[in-house]
């Protein structure tokens, strides 16, 4: 498993709690929502594509299709 994806996920963690924090105080809580809902969606990207590579491998290790 790449340990680099997962400090990619805990760098955008500490920047939406940051962002969050931000415009919490500005009075932007509805902002901060969509910024928050983006940043999850990013991180469940990036562990989507691990899946994707972690199914081909067992696949070519099973000799599937």
């Amino acid at each position: 498993m790449d340990v680099d994806l997962i400090f990619k996920i805990i760098g955008i963690g500490i920047l939406l709690a940051v962002a969050q924090t931000i415009l919490k105080s500005t009075g932007k809580e509805d902002l901060g929502f969509w910024v928050t809902t983006l940043g999850i969606a990013v991180a469940l990207l990036m562990v989507t594509e691990l899946l994707g590579d972690l199914f081909t491998q067992v696949k070519s290790v099973f000799k599937l299709f």
